[in-house]
């Protein structure tokens, strides 16, 4: 007789407590009919019942094998049933994820980043010295940007010329007095502000500011296969 104050903690334990109780119920159930044909039946019919209540298979529909493994899962591994899948190992409940290898780059300046490194490479495989400089412009734009998100104090033009001389191995030169004359290294986020006006051509001058920076994304277009 089942007594009104039984708790959760004398039941039988859940073995995948996403799926619920009454789930386990049916599993275990399963496991006594002497049929193999019947409980094939059972199982598949379970699995349907499981698609429609259990809001963890709505991720794994698109894998059913899945459904399948969870299936042995909640029953120990002691169910003998037609799947239509390979069954699984015990040994998968116990196997460790594989370690993510962290990448060991040593950054020169990690104020900076690794990614202005390799625009400082790309810029020096530039042929056209006009375009060189454009590129350590835009890259000096984008050190004294990233700088001022992680520090309050601004960084000084001087030091960002000797950082970019020093990261492309003297093949990047800027002028210093030119640079503070003409402001080149005016943070992005000031020149996006500037390019947005009340009369509606912000975006019209953004796509343009886009079109001339030195360095370029590759775009694949993706065409339907009907055409």
């Amino acid at each position: 007789m089942k007594t009104i104050g039984e708790y959760n903690t004398s039941r039988e334990a859940i073995i995948l407590k996403e799926y619920g109780r009454n789930v386990q119920k049916l599993v275990n159930y399963i496991r006594t009919i002497p049929d193999k044909e019947k409980r094939t039946q059972m199982a598949t019919t379970l699995i349907e019942l499981i698609k429609q209540l259990a809001p963890v298979a709505k991720e794994a529909q698109e894998n059913p094998q899945r459904m399948w493994d969870d299936l042995y899962i909640m029953a120990d591994f002691n169910l003998d049933v037609n799947n239509p899948f390979s069954t699984p190992d015990r040994t998968i409940l116990f196997k460790k994820p594989r370690k993510m290898e962290y990448p060991q780059n040593d950054v020169r300046f990690r104020h900076y980043g690794k990614n202005i490194e390799r625009l400082v490479l790309e810029a020096t495989k530039k042929e056209d010295p006009k375009e060189r400089e454009e590129a350590a412009i835009y890259i000096g734009k984008l050190m004294k940007t990233f700088y001022g998100a992680w520090n309050k104090e601004t960084l000084d033009d001087s030091v960002i010329v000797k950082d970019i001389s020093l990261l492309s191995k003297g093949k990047l030169s800027l002028s210093l007095d030119k640079v503070r004359e003409e402001n080149l290294f005016e943070k992005l986020y000031r020149e996006q502000r500037k390019n947005t006006g009340p009369q509606g051509n912000d975006k019209r001058d953004n796509r343009n500011s886009r079109n001339n920076r030195p360095f370029k994304k590759n775009r694949h277009q993706h065409r339907r296969r009907d055409q």
